[in-house]
């Protein structure tokens, strides 16, 4: 499959979610990073962005809470390729009424190649990288191509199809 490549400015954005047993810890490691943190569009699901505007004392782009479709909307926004990187605490030990939708935002972050950090070693080698403070490129799938390709594929089966049943000459 052919890629293309995927700006991030300098100035990146960033989702920062955390499920309810790991909020103290994000809260934590947002502190020790929040000069680095203020750099950059940040945006974070229900309760975690009220928490994180309280303690940085700034405007988060918040969506639902998790449960409430948060999820959803934070990997509507990956795929509209409007985030570049995602901080996310989970919590491996609880089972979430929302798995399938951690589950969904997962994939989307892996499926446009967008780092991800689950805990707060891979959070601090991420914002430490020399790659915070420049441009870069990610490359991702051409996924238009891959799109174009797949209703060629099903136009060819319905013609077919068609033949069979004589509707088409």
């Amino acid at each position: 499959m052919k890629s293309t490549r995927l700006p991030m400015d300098v100035k990146k954005h960033i989702v920062l979610i955390a499920h309810d047993n790991k909020k103290d810890d994000l809260l934590e490691w947002v502190r020790f990073n929040r000069e680095s943190l203020l750099q950059h569009d940040l945006y974070a699901t229900g309760t975690t962005g009220w928490l994180l505007e309280r303690e940085l004392g700034i405007e988060i782009n918040r969506m639902q809470s998790g449960p409430l479709g948060g999820d959803v909307q934070i990997g509507s926004k990956i795929a509209e390729k409007e985030i570049d990187f995602m901080i996310f605490f989970w919590d491996p030990l609880e089972a979430q009424p929302h798995d399938p939708d951690v589950k969904a935002l997962l994939r989307l972050a892996v499926l446009w190649n967008i780092p991800v950090a689950t805990n707060r070693a891979s959070a601090d080698f991420i914002v430490s990288s020399p790659l915070m403070e420049k441009t870069y490129e990610r490359v991702v799938p051409d996924y238009e191509a891959y799109q174009q390709e797949r209703e060629r594929r099903l136009e060819s089966q319905v013609e077919k199809e068609m033949k069979k049943e004589g509707d088409v000459p």
